[in-house]
């Protein structure tokens, strides 16, 4: 079984194919799937489809290219629906440093707030985190992020920083860009993590893997990260399947 921890798949394009985008990830061994919010309006989309679907889990928070909506009331929001029983973390959240450097204060002090509620819900983060690795590590350890459980979605940084991530418990989480042939640092960092502090993502409808990289991602693609890890370390598909499920199970409460 595997355990795709990041999907997109709320996103208006697949509204009218998303029993089928389940089916196939079923039939690529995909049980289960979190999707994670990145701004208000899609919060109640979002816990419809949990409620709908049993093997279909949440996250809610505020993105960092999505500031502007972050207010008092999406604070409410987000405390009220971290109770929802399928709403399993926090996220996406965290910093961006790529598109836009102005806001740099504004992004640290949101981060810092929501990853505070997610404290107090007692709920892992799943962060976000764009050519902004030092400052999001030092925020983590500076609240105590990893009482409730840190996620470094996407991960992007070196295999150094990714030791150090793990060292403060964190988990490091990896999609599509693993799979990429110049991806060599990422690879590296597929290499080099312990197996029990790694988890598997797409990013769907984002980051597609091969063999079908240029197309749109869906949750079934997972299964081909878990194949280029499993070539990277020299284990088998069923080792990487079975551990990533099991770390994911245990720090979502799947």
């Amino acid at each position: 079984m595997l355990i795709d921890t990041h999907t997109h798949i709320d996103m208006e394009n697949f509204k009218d194919r998303f029993d089928d985008v389940i089916k196939t990830a079923k039939e690529y061994g995909v049980e289960k799937v979190v999707i994670p919010g990145v701004e208000p309006a899609g919060f109640v989309r979002i816990a419809e489809l949990c409620e709908n679907y049993k093997n279909v889990f949440g996250a809610v928070g505020v993105h960092p290219e999505e500031l502007n909506s972050y207010n008092d009331e999406a604070e409410e929001q987000i405390k009220q629906y971290l109770k929802h029983p399928k709403i399993v973390a926090l996220g996406e959240v965290g910093l961006d440093y790529y598109w836009d450097k102005s806001q740099i204060e504004r992004q640290k002090e949101i981060f810092e707030r929501q990853i505070l509620i997610a404290k107090e819900a007692g709920k892992p983060i799943l962060v976000h985190d764009r050519e902004a690795h030092q400052d999001s590590f030092e925020i983590l350890k500076k609240t105590g992020a990893a009482d409730v459980g840190v996620v470094m979605h996407c991960f992007s940084g070196s295999p150094e920083f990714a030791m150090e991530c793990v060292k403060e418990g964190f988990y490091i989480a990896l999609g599509g860009v693993v799979t990429f042939k110049n991806a060599k640092k990422v690879k590296e960092v597929a290499k080099v993590v312990p197996l029990e502090k790694l988890l598997l993502e797409t990013d769907a409808p984002y980051m597609t893997p091969v063999p079908f990289r240029g197309k749109e991602n869906q949750p079934a693609y997972v299964k081909f990260v878990a194949q280029e890890i499993a070539d990277l370390r020299g284990i088998s598909f069923e080792e990487v399947a079975g551990t990533t499920t099991a770390n994911a199970e245990k720090l979502l409460k799947l």
